[in-house]
């Protein structure tokens, strides 16, 4: 079934009342109520209901998790085995970067997959540019994909998440995006993956570790995406299913040891799991939009 077909079927699918905030989500515990996120949202991966929220609704910058929209962009395009020349404008952009160099060559799919695990910027600017000319044309693209999602509270102006006036988003509406990221079976498969192999132009060869830390610390992770700029906070959407059940948390304006804690708080109580340990090392990289 081709992807603006499947799209539409999973939307309609969604309940008139899911994630449309118009009715109050269950009452947490007290420990998840006092999570450090500046906002928050709990969904049913499968029907898309509300469990938990706190300022679902409020604007914010939210960093590389926009990335999510990207890789939508990209996928639903499709032929991914195609190869994507570097040009020197992909490069100019801050870190965190991948190290692409003009005229590299590379196939769509290892540029998503490096896009989604290590969250470079220059990949994210050369698919943006592969797939509408230029990046101002590629943000046009991301708003009308949003409004079609139902995404009415966001506007984004580049591809990578990094900071820009007049961008912003919801932990509400980038529910709905991952809750459509996830139905994708690509997209899924590239966000759960805990590490690969990329093999560059020149033919060297370098592990890629996802940025994503639940993915080694909670068992029910099934991966999302990171992000982090000073003006968003540390942020994560992670998805995570345990038995028959499984739930979509996104945390946004958390801090640096918050963010993982927070994270695996709210996806350990959605899916009736007791809290595990946070683990007692967790380092921290400079502003890059992660």
């Amino acid at each position: 079934m081709p992807h603006a077909f499947l799209a539409a079927a999973c939307l309609a699918s969604l309940s008139a009342s899911a994630l449309a905030g118009n009715e109050p989500s269950p009452a947490a515990p007290p420990g998840i109520a006092s999570i450090e996120a500046q906002s928050a949202i709990v969904i049913d991966a499968l029907t898309g209901d509300p469990l938990f929220e706190k300022d679902a609704d409020q604007q914010r910058q939210v960093a590389s998790t926009q990335k999510l929209l990207t890789a939508l962009l990209v996928a639903e395009r499709g032929q991914l085995d195609a190869e994507v020349v570097v040009e020197k404008s992909d490069t100019q952009v801050v870190p965190s970067k991948l190290g692409l160099l003009p005229s590299d060559c590379y196939p769509r799919k290892d540029l998503l997959k490096a896009l989604l695990v290590v969250s470079g910027n220059d990949v994210a600017r050369c698919l943006a540019r592969d797939h509408s000319g230029s990046v101002a044309n590629f943000a046009a693209a991301m708003n009308s994909r949003a409004a079609l999602l139902g995404m009415s509270n966001s506007h984004f102006a580049n591809p990578s998440g990094l900071t820009e006036k007049g961008q912003y988003s919801t932990a509400r509406d980038m529910a709905r995006l991952a809750w459509l990221v996830l139905r994708d079976p690509i997209l899924r498969e590239i966000v759960r993956t805990r590490e690969f192999e990329f093999q560059f132009a020149d033919g060297k060869v370098r592990p890629l570790v996802n940025t994503n830390r639940l993915l080694r610390t909670s068992s029910v992770c099934e991966g999302m995406k990171t992000g982090f700029t000073y003006a968003a906070g540390r942020c994560l959407i992670c998805a995570g299913t345990y038995q028959e059940r499984s739930v979509i948390a996104v945390v946004l304006g958390s801090t640096n040891l918050g963010i993982w804690q927070d994270s695996r708080t709210l996806l350990h109580w959605a899916l009736d799991l007791p809290e595990e340990v946070p683990p007692s090392t967790l380092a921290v990289k400079s502003e890059g939009g992660s």
